[in-house]
């Protein structure tokens, strides 16, 4: 998108959402996008995303703060990451661990090695320190952006609570009572009574916790605010954006208040304001929805470029529970994940920093049922009230390094831009510890603080220096896997061909792309497998394994892969 066609979209936006509205107010934050876009590095690669592997993490709870986050860029360049998510670091309370925003233009002091005295750009120029050793390692940064509410500590909140006449009230949704948007879900079933909560002699919306308020988009002043704290971390130099919690943005009266029509307007908007700065600035969908409503977002390539594949997610772990590749062709057939533009992109991801949830948006009651037998091993881990599973992939496979493994061969393996949470690179368990102190800091049961929690280096290190330890097998088994990936295009961009076998428990498919051609064979059973085809395919794989024959037959033995080039 060049910058006239950003304009016209942002025009074009601008007045669908505010028709009543003068164009003065657009006119002169364009006038600052045109002042702004000459300082935004750009590196001229609008499609990196499609061929990166993002690594998400906790600056603080991976290794302290950004000194030590950039200390260890080399485990992560090791690793074969090629871009960093950072998860929530902008000013907070944290209450909801840095999702609930006060100051959407700082980043948390505590993140930084600096003295109390130490000011914003001091802050600033540290962070943009750290995104110069990043860039010079060939990895790009993203970070959170919550798009639908704010912190209640949040300047624009505490004046808008002093009442109707406030200046800053419209930035919210007040109402005298509670009869407004009864249609809306509760996403926080189990630890939020309502969407509404009473301050003073009204009541606030909010979708998420009740320290959340939502933030008013029919105001046209929130939409410029928001777009222009957008900016101004581009112009710090970060590569993107996952725009939190999208679907809920705007609300109508009569409806469920999710994926509506000016949802997307405003999606655009935002999508025009980084095309205008920097095309390629990734703009990344956090949409809990079925495919068929998350790809309206990256379908017209004027909204987001990428969004995640959630309902992938727990169709992996059902695969290898079921011993059958149905699931995940299912999953990804046209019947449920309808085609994208090739300049979309599907991100996929095994674990992350939320539960492995199975809302019923994408998961049916028994697939719910089935997958929660299968690996909520602890009481403790069901979260909110069976729609989800809270632990990491280790504990998931109660440490089974083979199925580890051959879960991360098919996220590597198949269509989309996989991320991978910080800590199951060697195997990180669920932390009760951490679990039962954020309890006592925020008062909130949240089962997802288990697969949270502190890494601790110098007890990581000496394990993986043990070549048999169950976190160096882990890393190397991953690293191989990630840096193999790398090195071929058809992951990231390729098509896909699904090869059926008699057995299925053997998942087989191609990936290509240009002069790329690669068979990835895996077998999500406990019983080895013999393959029909004759012949040899040669005696080792892409990964280095020795490929294993009997009677001029391939053997793909129990929960093991094999990716090879054709």
């Amino acid at each position: 998108m060049n910058r006239q066609q950003s304009t016209q979209l942002l025009e074009r936006s601008f007045k669908e959402l505010y028709a009543n509205e003068s164009l003065e107010m657009l006119h002169s934050f364009i006038g600052e996008l045109e002042a702004l876009q000459p300082s935004i590095p750009n590196d001229g690669n609008p499609d990196w995303y499609k061929d990166a592997v993002v690594y998400s993490l906790y600056v603080d709870l991976f290794n302290k703060d950004f000194t030590g986050l950039t200390e260890k860029l080399d485990h992560l360049y090791e690793l074969g990451v090629s871009c960093l998510w950072l998860l929530p670091i902008l000013d907070s309370p944290m209450k909801d661990f840095g999702f609930d925003i006060k100051d959407y233009r700082k980043i948390r002091s505590e993140l930084f090695r600096l003295p109390d005295t130490a000011g914003d750009e001091d802050k600033q120029g540290k962070f943009r320190e750290f995104l110069q050793h990043a860039h010079k390692k060939g990895i790009k940064v993203i970070f959170d952006i919550a798009m639908n509410h704010t912190s209640m500590d949040h300047p624009w909140f505490q004046e808008s609570r002093k009442g109707p006449d406030n200046p800053y009230r419209d930035y919210y949704i007040w109402n005298k009572d509670t009869e407004k948007y009864k249609e809306a879900r509760l996403l926080f079933k189990g630890m939020c009574p309502s969407n509404w909560e009473k301050d003073g002699d009204c009541y606030f919306f909010h979708r998420f916790f009740e320290f959340q308020p939502d933030l008013n988009y029919r105001n046209p002043q929130v939409l410029l605010e928001m777009s222009r704290n957008v900016a101004f971390w581009m112009s710090q130099g970060v590569d993107g954006f996952r725009a939190d919690a999208i679907p809920y943005i705007w609300k109508e009266e009569g409806t469920n208040c999710e994926n509506l029509p000016k949802t997307h307007t405003v999606v655009q908007f935002f999508r025009a304001v980084t095309e205008f700065l920097r095309p390629g600035t990734l703009m990344l969908a956090e949409a809990c929805q079925k495919p068929q409503d998350v790809v309206d977002y990256i379908k017209t390539g004027t909204e987001c470029n990428a969004a995640y594949h959630f309902p992938l997610m727990p169709q992996m772990f059902k695969a290898i529970a079921a011993e059958s590749a149905e699931p995940v062709k299912k999953t990804l057939s046209t019947e449920v994940t309808p085609e994208i533009p090739a300049d979309s992109q599907w991100f996929t991801f095994l674990r992350c920093h939320d539960e492995l949830s199975l809302e019923l948006v994408y998961v049916s009651e028994e697939d719910r049922a089935y997958i929660h037998k299968n690996y909520c091993h602890q009481p403790e881990w069901d979260f909110r009230v069976g729609e989800g599973i809270s632990a990491r992939i280790s504990e998931l496979f109660k440490k089974d390094i083979r199925k580890i493994k051959l879960a991360y061969s098919m996220m590597l393996s198949l269509p989309g831009t996989p991320v991978l949470y910080y800590g199951d690179e060697f195997g990180k368990g669920n932390d009760d510890t951490y679990y039962r102190e954020q309890i006592k800091l925020t008062g909130k049961d949240d089962t997802r603080f288990l697969v949270r929690g502190k890494v601790d280096w110098e007890e990581l290190e000496n394990k993986l220096n043990e070549p048999n330890s169950f976190e160096a097998q882990v890393f190397s088994a991953l690293s191989n896997l990630v840096n193999t990936r790398q090195k071929f295009k058809a992951f990231g961009r390729g098509k896909i061909e699904w090869i059926d076998h008699k057995n299925d428990a053997l998942l087989i498919y191609k990936r290509t792309f240009d002069e790329e051609n690669i068979m990835v064979m895996q077998n999500l059973g406990k019983e080895d497998i013999i393959c029909d085809s004759e012949g040899s395919l040669g005696d080792h794989d892409l990964l280095g394994q020795e490929m294993i024959y009997k009677n001029n037959h391939l053997i793909v033995p129990a929960y093991s892969f094999y990716w090879i080039q054709l």
